[in-house]
């Protein structure tokens, strides 16, 4: 019941702030997806622009209920470059706060001048798209501590779709707690296969995400210390009692288990 969240990490955090965070995550679940807003499918295709024009050097930040079809729309590339530049492999999977990059990665298109002779200029293609997966950085910096008790059940795989995070199996009603320091910028149910669902933003970089409540304890905007308790540990989005524990650094994934300590 997992799926990726392509993703640059929250940005947008503390008071008040609405954010919904749509994590790419919770392993050995069903793809997870956001619910798209209403509307005729022939509308929403009729928007949507046939060729994109990049935006070299500009961002967007996903904001509550922004889908990756709606910021394509609004900044005129296709839903499929939007996606790709930003290293989505499920473009449903987009979270508030995440920075979505709206050009390619690598050189810009550039013009080159013509051989002797020739009739025409040619322009020199961008160059790839970097991969989806990046390599962790050493050091976070944030002193983590395990989210909850009970046997790994799940191990992140990079790379995979449904394998974001880690799944810590326990009891109903188990003290689910922070990893680390932070505010909450996320607490609700917004993705659908991921239950009762918590993201909190540790640094500009850094948020960690605990999904499959049974009941959530914090709202957003709250600031937490690491091994406060956050949820009670449950099973919504899923078919047992579990935690799904992610780490994310600028939005992408990365395993959970080279940063907490070992038991």
């Amino acid at each position: 019941m997992n799926a990726e969240v392509g993703i640059k990490g929250a940005s947008r955090a503390v008071a008040g702030m609405a954010v919904l965070l749509l994590v790419a995550m919770a392993a050995g679940c069903g793809t997870a997806t956001v619910v798209k807003p209403s509307g005729s499918s022939a509308s929403r295709a009729a928007a949507t622009p046939r060729t994109s024009v990049p935006k070299p050097g500009q961002t967007a930040v996903v904001r509550r209920g922004d889908t990756l079809y709606a910021l394509a729309r609004i900044h005129n590339i296709t839903p499929g470059d939007l996606a790709a530049w930003n290293g989505l492999s499920n473009p449903n999977a987009i979270y508030p706060g995440q920075t979505l990059r709206l050009y390619p990665g690598g050189a810009t298109a550039t013009a080159t001048r013509p051989a002797a002779g020739s009739g025409s200029a040619t322009a020199t293609r961008p160059s790839a798209p970097p991969p989806a997966a990046t390599p962790a950085p050493a050091n976070s910096g944030i002193g983590w501590r395990w989210p909850a008790d009970g046997a790994l059940v799940g191990r992140f795989v990079a790379g995979e779709t449904t394998k974001q995070g880690i799944d810590i199996a326990g009891s109903s009603g188990q003290p689910v707690r922070a990893a680390g320091p932070g505010v909450v910028v996320y607490s609700g149910a917004g993705l659908v296969g991921y239950g009762e669902l918590i993201i909190i933003k540790h640094n500009e970089q850094w948020l960690s995400a605990y999904g499959h409540n049974r009941k959530r304890l914090v709202n957003e905007g709250q600031n937490v210390k690491a091994g406060d308790q956050i949820a009670e540990m449950g099973r919504t989005g899923t078919s047992r009692d579990m935690l799904h524990f992610e780490i994310r650094y600028n939005g992408k994934p990365v395993d959970p288990l080279q940063y907490l300590p070992q038991k």
